[in-house]
């Protein structure tokens, strides 16, 4: 970086920490690039040092004390709020004064509420000239429908620049919500973890209760139903069926309902080999899990973007996914990966099947998809990518 150079200042929205692995990694990056970066988040209450261990000073506006509080799920939620609330009102202050030249949002959780003041905040500060780019993680919240299409549409069209991370959402962005091209920067989403110490796997195994001698195979991530556990469930049953030296591990969190759904479905077909870790797991632990796993499985029904195949890719593991266009955007079906028809349990069983059996194939995946070089490169490509979205929003007019 030229010491002559201008730093564009940038402020990086992510006031509820929603996405904080993304938004840690993405400016962790960009602190390589000429840009006086203000992180807009607070403290990850599952992970208090998501940022810090990152370099990254978090500034939220005001406070940021909820997330360093270990407090029900409904009072967090609450103060989470009002936190929020305060801090809107602060930075709504400062950027009277001293505003910076880009907001760059990550989430909006007030979106879809009656008072969407993070919105309201946003169009305070475009009426006074500062440019809004806008990363968009779900085209629109899973199932929901269409319900809030016309909220989607009208933020898509009010930002000055969005950025995706594949190239069939740029065209839904296109195609169903009538964005111009020109505000559309397609910029791949980096890897999550691979930056961990690495952590021996038969720990790993002791800790999860998993015998070494097993082939693993992994599903990790938030809980959601269009990820498609439910599917992978039927899918073991004939797994189970056919081979007696894998195990399947489910790690995550979710809805209590919904986790609840996925241990009923477990017993009510019968799976032995299957283990359940419905707990936030640590980054050392989930480094340590996917190290451990000869195989890691995306079973999903849609997708906009997936941080959790992002890592599995970073981990140069042998994948198997649903055939959907944002995979195979990354995946070549038999050379870095096995794609299956989506929602399709036989289809996915036999991709299974075929990996347990084949540790050959295994490997040729596997070597295939570290040869990718999923890891520190990608977050700089993305930070350069993501620089010339700002640079290119300042230069339009309007």
């Amino acid at each position: 970086m030229s010491t002559g150079e201008r730093r564009l200042r940038v402020f990086m929205m992510d006031l509820w920490a929603t996405v904080p692995y993304y938004t840690a990694y993405l400016s962790k990056a960009l602190l390589e690039e000429p840009v006086d970066l203000t992180v807009g988040s607070i403290t990850y209450y599952l992970d208090p040092d998501c940022y810090t261990s990152r370099g990254i000073q978090v500034d939220p506006g005001l406070l940021d004390v909820v997330g360093r509080l270990r407090l029900p799920r409904v009072m967090r939620r609450g103060l989470k709020l009002l936190e929020g609330i305060l801090n809107l009102c602060a930075l709504t202050v400062r950027f009277s004064v001293s505003p910076p030249a880009v907001i760059h949002v990550q989430y909006l959780p007030m979106l879809r509420t009656r008072v969407p003041m993070d919105l309201w905040f946003l169009k305070f500060c475009r009426r006074r000239g500062l440019k809004i780019v806008l990363t968009v993680h779900d085209l629109l919240p899973h199932g929901t429908g269409d319900d809030y299409k016309q909220t989607f549409d009208e933020l898509y069209r009010f930002v000055d620049a969005i950025i995706c991370h594949s190239d069939s959402i740029q065209a839904r962005l296109l195609n169903e919500f009538a964005v111009a091209n020109e505000k559309v920067s397609v910029i791949s989403h980096g890897p999550f973890f691979y930056d961990l110490p690495a952590t021996d796997s038969r720990e790993a195994l002791r800790s999860f209760a998993l015998e070494p001698d097993k082939v693993l195979v992994l599903w990790q991530g938030i809980i959601f139903p269009y990820k498609g556990i439910d599917l992978l469930l039927l899918a073991w049953q004939r797994v189970e069926a056919k081979c007696d030296n894998a195990r399947l591990a489910i790690a995550g969190t979710g809805a209590p309902e919904l986790l609840q759904e996925i241990r009923m479905q477990v017993e009510a077909l019968g799976l032995k080999r299957v283990k359940l870790y419905f707990r936030f797991v640590t980054s050392e632990e989930l480094v340590a899990l996917y190290r451990a796993a000869d195989v890691v499985v995306y079973p999903y029904r849609a997708i906009t973007t997936s941080g959790a195949m992002a890592t599995g890719l970073a981990m140069g593991k042998a994948i198997v996914a649903a055939d959907l266009p944002v995979f195979r955007e990354l995946l070549t079906d038999r050379e870095n990966a096995l794609l299956v028809a989506p929602q399709e349990p036989g289809a996915l069983a036999g991709a299974l099947i075929e990996l347990i059996q084949d540790e050959c194939l295994r490997e040729r995946l596997a070597g295939n998809v570290r040869a990718m070089d999923f890891g520190d490169q990608s977050w700089l490509s993305i930070a350069r990518q993501t620089m010339e979205a700002y640079k290119n929003v300042l230069s339009r007019s309007g």
